[in-house]
């Protein structure tokens, strides 16, 4: 039996399914599977990117599905990510186009501008220079976006969006913009709940959509970073309510209308992870986690350190 998922309501009017299934990392051969059990677990929402190398394997999995009248493509949320290397305006609709073309899809119900920090251009996903930095180029995030509004009006994409933009970033795109972009995708956890940020994005009828929604266990550098689903608190609170620590993490980002999009290869955790949905956390216990805030953001995005858009040296 499949869990239904509640959406949340995008400002042009779409809804978005509140938990996705990320599609970050993995292996290839494993991803028709992964994408069966999340669809058929009752996942709707699939998150992806250009630059996870993966799109092809994504639109046959979502494809066999389709085929498989498991699901109508009008069920499904797809999204993708426009990477920094073709931020260049005249770049934006062929990118999105061979999304579409990987995806094998006509339209996406929700394309992202990855970053706020464009790369050079025609020299692959991660252009280097001798020196092994990350060479930059100069274009403007906000003709960028106007690229991306081109595209709804063309009806390649339904809404648009971004990833990892701050306040002061957001703001002056606002002031640009033409079409408001429908959400902002941050990391977000107990250790890092962005209550500012997220604040000021729904102060702007922009939802905070949370990656990274279990801290990113895997993915510390060292033994001295921490692990959000191996705190002590969050343990306690497992023990408490009878469910994992990931379900209690996840429960807590979807409690306050956070959109999440968790990742497993594992079919159990997939559905565990949908399951966060069937119990409430008290106010009491939300208040606790909300005490866990470190300040530790897992994706420092060290690649654009020194780029001038770099959107992490304000405080959100």
């Amino acid at each position: 039996m499949t869990i239904k998922i509640p959406n949340v309501r995008l400002n042009n009017g779409y809804e978005m399914p509140i938990v996705g299934f990320g599609t970050y990392s993995g292996k290839p051969e494993e991803f028709t599977r992964m994408i069966s059990d999340a669809i058929n677990a009752g996942y709707r929402h699939i998150d992806g990117a250009m630059f996870y190398r993966n799109e092809v394997d994504v639109g046959n999995a979502v494809r066999q599905k389709i085929d498989e009248k498991v699901v109508k493509r009008e069920d499904l949320f797809l999204v993708s990510k426009l990477w920094p290397t073709f931020m260049s305006p005249h770049l934006v609709e062929p990118t999105l186009r061979q999304t579409l073309k990987d995806l094998q899809t006509d339209y996406l119900d929700l394309y992202l501008i990855h970053w706020p920090t464009a790369f050079e251009e025609n020299m692959g996903l991660e252009p280097k220079g001798e020196d092994g930095t990350i060479l930059f180029k100069t274009v403007d995030f906000v003709d960028t976006w106007k690229a991306m509004e081109a595209c709804v009006r063309q009806g390649l994409v339904r809404s648009i969006g971004i990833s990892n933009f701050n306040s002061q970033q957001i703001s002056r795109l606002m002031s640009h913009c033409s079409i408001k972009p429908v959400t902002n995708q941050i990391e977000v956890h107990a250790y890092l709940n962005q209550k500012k940020l997220i604040e000021f994005c729904h102060q702007h009828d922009i939802i905070v959509t949370a990656y990274g929604p279990l801290g990113r266990p895997g993915f510390q550098k060292d033994d001295a970073e921490p692990v959000l689903i191996l705190d002590p608190k969050v343990k306690e609170l497992s023990a408490k309510y009878g469910r994992t620590p990931a379900q209690i993490a996840l429960r807590y980002l979807t409690m306050q209308n956070l959109p999440v999009i968790p990742k497993s290869s594992t079919k159990s955790r997939i559905e565990e992870n949908l399951a966060s949905l069937e119990f409430d956390l008290s106010q009491e216990d939300m208040v606790i986690l909300d005490g866990l805030d470190c300040g530790y953001r897992n994706n420092k995005w060290e690649w654009a350190l020194k780029h001038p858009e770099y959107p992490f040296n304000l405080p959100f």
